[in-house]
């Protein structure tokens, strides 16, 4: 797999195939939203900045290429009451497997970041 700046090329017997690297943000950011007790992943004021600013960061998920290799950290919010490492394992392996049976990259690591603790409302539970 070839990369530059923006895209990633997987050669293959008869062409190219090319992809953004914000089609595989999008598949990280889904992948760790699907997990039960992940409230969400954090974007604050500094992460929209780099978002405008750099092609590596989508809404709670950093990517970065070492050399061929593709590291992934994400930042989320989890439910009170879930077990953390828990879900950050779920969180790795999900990503992992959505980024293997969609998209063909190697993966270096996918380090998970637990930033707080969301509280389920009372009228969310009435609901």
């Amino acid at each position: 797999m070839l990369y530059n700046n923006n895209e990633a090329t997987n050669k293959v017997t008869k062409g190219n195939v090319t992809f953004n690297k914000n089609i595989i943000l999008s598949v990280i950011n889904l992948a760790a939203k699907e997990i039960s007790g992940v409230s969400s992943l954090v974007a604050n004021f500094g992460s929209a900045l780099k978002r405008w600013f750099g092609n590596n960061y989508y809404e709670g998920v950093k990517l970065t290429n070492n050399n061929g290799k593709f590291s992934v950290d994400v930042y989320l919010n989890v439910y009170y009451g879930y077990n953390v490492s828990e879900i950050a394992y779920r969180v790795q392996e999900n990503i992992k497997n959505s980024l293997s049976s969609m998209i063909d990259v190697e993966l270096d690591k996918i380090n998970v970041h637990v930033l707080g603790v969301d509280f389920i409302k009372e009228e969310e539970d009435k609901n």
